[in-house]
């Protein structure tokens, strides 16, 4: 879902009885990042264990594109600060929608992730502890 479809849909997506995974840092549309109503949406909901959210696809969403993508990152850390624990990394491997700035550099994502989550218990969060957690593994 697109951030818009999130927030117009908060009733919805608060009510369900599953684990949500929000996909693509929830797809918040860039200026607007953390003051966009559905990042409220999807923050409160892995401060009460119902989501996860996944640092991918970056630069589907990006305004400001490679090699910092810091509309993104911005977004990236404030799930990090609210969340650590609901927040894992993934790939979006092989970029089936590059976004306007193409296909990007995967070693180079990897690497702003890791700068985002800035500690190495928060690493290991993000690339390991919380994906084995929300897959069981």
């Amino acid at each position: 879902m697109q951030g818009d479809d999130i927030a117009a849909n908060a009733d919805l997506m608060t009510r369900l009885p599953v684990t949500v995974v929000f996909d693509h840092l929830g797809r918040i549309p860039q200026p607007a990042g953390t003051g966009h109503p559905a990042f409220a949406v999807i923050v409160a909901m892995p401060e009460k264990g119902k989501a996860y959210v996944k640092l991918s696809s970056i630069y589907q969403d990006t305004k400001v594109g490679p090699p910092s993508y810091e509309d993104m990152g911005a977004l990236a850390r404030a799930y990090l600060k609210m969340a650590p624990d609901r927040v894992l990394w993934a790939s979006d491997w092989p970029h089936p929608s590059p976004g306007k700035f193409g296909k990007p550099d995967d070693a180079l994502l990897v690497d702003l992730s890791a700068e985002w989550a800035s500690d190495d218990t928060t690493r290991q969060k993000i690339f390991v502890d919380n994906a084995a957690k929300l897959y069981g593994f």
